[in-house]
């Protein structure tokens, strides 16, 4: 089957052998491979290079890998006369719908060139997003890593040689000492277990991520918490608006680009409440009236959006409230990681403190007894 179709393509096939997965599957493609792989499309279509020898040169610049395969095939599929779209579309795991829709519609419209760009430079405001909330949350995640190999250490191996110690002298152990020494020798004798135990609730908690119900339900838990909150709306929203405001000036339809905005998002609260609008839109009523049913999205970014409705300007405003809500959830995700920080301090100070109190206790029993 695959030699027929490979003839019938053009192609003469010297060989054909089954392709086998490596161990752990094909790189992932990050957001950032594909937003340059935009930028250069967008600028050699600008001047007025054809979309297949403009793939053809990216493809040459890339390093080898998944993203140079497929912007080759890519590439292969628009010479044999298919469209942009309908070869992005083979690939919908690593450009998504919203790529694909997006490219589509612009294909439509005649308006190629500036959606390239808009996606772009969607993709590229993203990656600075995400790796602005990495970046405030590698302290903490840091400092919990470096505390937890202590907490080991010191179970594992300093308090039951002191208990061994104080034992050997004839001290009697307080209950808090017997504690610690239990966990210890416990992480001694079986550091197998916990690291087993470790490892597979890690993958559990991965895998169960990946399931819609179950990242709805951590993300409505979220959404509760104060601080977290704004930020996860700061987030949602931005995405939400430079998504539909790049699918209505691509030519996509209202209720297509509602939808394509709320999956894009990536939030569960959001993609309900979008779920609504699009019903009340298909009802008649008008887009301001729709958003007044979204709960989630903050009020001057409803009030935003109405305006954008009534003047005709959409896009535009929607550019507005995306660049607003992003340096929100910026300002945020730095003042999370202030707060975070005190707290880390606490906590180890509380740790060292009951670490301490298991060893001097007995030191000190002691010396109650030689006086």
């Amino acid at each position: 089957e695959a030699f027929k179709k490979l003839m019938a393509s053009g192609l003469v096939p010297t060989s054909i052998r089954e392709a086998r997965p490596g161990w752990f599957g094909p790189r992932s493609v990050k957001q950032k491979e594909v937003a340059h792989f935009t930028y250069q499309l967008s600028v050699l279509l600008g001047a007025r290079i054809s979309i297949s020898d403009g793939l053809r040169s990216i493809a040459e610049q890339e390093q080898p890998g998944r993203m140079r395969d497929i912007i080759s095939r890519v590439a292969t599929r628009i010479e044999a006369g298919d469209s942009i779209s309908l070869s992005l579309a083979e690939h919908k795991e690593v450009f998504g719908p919203v790529y694909i829709s997006t490219i589509s519609a612009a294909e439509q419209s005649g308006n190629l060139v500036k959606a390239l760009e808009y996606l772009a430079d969607m993709y590229e405001r993203g990656e600075e997003t995400r790796l602005q909330v990495k970046s405030a949350l590698m302290y903490p995640a840091i400092i919990c890593g470096v505390m937890m190999l202590a907490v080991t250490f010191l179970l594992g191996f300093v308090i039951p040689r002191f208990a061994k110690m104080f034992a050997s002298k004839g001290a009697s152990l307080p209950t808090l000492t017997k504690a610690m020494m239990a966990v210890g020798n416990s992480i001694s004798n079986f550091w197998w277990a916990y690291l087993i135990i470790a490892v597979a609730a890690g993958l559990s908690v991965r895998v169960a991520m990946r399931k819609p119900k179950v990242r709805s339900a951590v993300q409505r838990v979220l959404c509760r918490v104060p601080i977290v909150r704004s930020i996860l709306v700061g987030l949602a929203i931005s995405r939400f608006c430079r998504v539909f405001g790049l699918c209505l000036s691509s030519g996509i339809n209202l209720l297509d680009a509602i939808e394509l905005s709320s999956h894009a998002a990536g939030n569960a609260v959001l993609s309900a409440d979008c779920d609504k609008m699009v019903q009340r839109v298909k009802m008649g009523g008008r887009l301001g009236e729709a958003l007044e049913t979204c709960y989630f999205i903050p009020p001057f970014a409803r009030r935003m959006l109405s305006a954008g409705d009534e003047a005709a300007e959409m896009p535009r405003m929607c550019g507005i409230v995306a660049r607003q809500y992003e340096r929100e959830a910026t300002a945020l995700t730095k003042q999370l990681a202030t707060i975070i920080e005190p707290l880390l301090v606490v906590l180890i100070a509380a740790i060292v403190l009951v670490v301490a109190l298991a060893v001097f206790l007995p030191m000190w029993n002691s010396v109650g007894l030689v006086g």
